[in-house]
C-alpha cells in the first residue's frame, strides 16, 4: 500500500499536467497546502518521534546536516523540491536535476520503513510529490527534451522514495541509526517547507489565497 502511494502521488500530478493543464497559481496554492502540511506534520509527529527516544542528544546536529544538505541539493536540482523549476526550450538532459531530486525522493522514503507516525509520514510525502510531479511534467512538456528520456525520468522519480523505504527496511545501517535519519529527513522537510511558506511574494504583498491554503494544511495535519 505504501509503495502504491507514492508511485500514485506522481503519477496523479503527470495525469494533472495533461489532464487539467493547471495554470501557475493553482500549482503554487497546491504548493502552499502541501508545505503547511509537510511542515505541520513535521513538528507536530516527527519531532516528538525524535526527542521523546532514548540517546537523542545528537538529533539537533543530525537535524542541521539535514538542513545542510538539502541546500547542497537545492544548490544542483535549481530548487526543484519546492517549486522553482525553470522552463528552457533546450534538449540537453538536465542530470544534475534527475540526480538531486532522486537523492531527495529516496532519502523521504528511508524513515516510512521504521517511524511510528508512518501513515502521517506517508500522506506528508504524497501530498508534497503531487505538486511537485505537475511541475516537472509542465518542464518536460515546454521543453524539447524528448519524451522517452522524460517517461524514464518520471518513472524513476515515482520510485524513488518507494526504493527508499525498501532499504530502510532491510539495510542493517539504516536500521540501527534510525533516529538519526529521521532526524535528517527533519531537516530536510523544514528547509523545504519553509522556503514554500515564507518566501514573499512580489512587492511583499499579502496573499490571501496563499493564506488560505497554509491554514488549511495545518489544519488538516492538526487533524490527521
Amino acid at each position: 500500500m505504501t509503495y502504491i502511494a507514492l508511485i500514485s502521488s506522481v503519477l496523479v500530478g503527470i495525469l494533472i499536467v495533461f489532464g487539467l493543464k493547471p495554470g501557475n497559481k493553482t500549482v503554487q496554492l497546491s504548493l502552499a497546502f502541501s508545505g503547511a502540511y509537510l511542515l505541520s506534520i513535521t513538528i507536530l509527529h516527527l519531532f516528538p518521534e525524535v526527542y521523546l527516544a532514548t540517546n537523542n542528544s545528537n538529533a539537533g546536529l543530525f537535524i542541521l546536516l539535514g538542513l545542510l544538505l538539502q541546500l547542497i541539493l537545492d544548490f544542483f536540482s535549481k530548487g526543484a523540491e519546492h517549486g522553482h523549476i525553470h522552463i528552457q526550450e533546450n534538449t540537453i538532459f538536465p542530470w544534475a536535476l534527475f540526480i538531486s531530486i532522486c537523492i531527495h525522493a529516496f532519502m523521504e522514503g528511508i524513515p516510512l520503513a521504521h517511524n511510528h507516525n508512518h501513515e502521517f509520514l506517508l500522506w506528508a510525502i504524497v501530498i508534497h510529490k503531487v505538486p511537485i510531479a505537475i511541475i516537472l511534467g509542465t518542464f518536460f512538456v515546454k521543453s524539447n527534451i524528448p519524451k522517452m528520456n522524460a517517461i524514464i525520468f518520471l518513472l524513476l522519480f515515482s520510485l524513488m522514495s518507494p526504493l527508499g523505504s525498501l532499504a530502510g527496511e532491510n539495510i542493517t545501517i539504516l536500521t540501527t541509526y534510525k533516529r538519526e535519519i529521521t532526524a535528517i529527513i527533519i531537516g530536510i522537510f523544514l528547509h523545504i517547507s519553509t522556503i514554500i511558506l515564507f518566501e514573499t511574494s512580489k512587492d511583499h504583498k499579502f496573499n490571501l489565497l496563499k493564506f488560505i491554503a497554509i491554514l488549511v494544511g495545518m489544519f488538516v495535519a492538526y487533524l490527521a
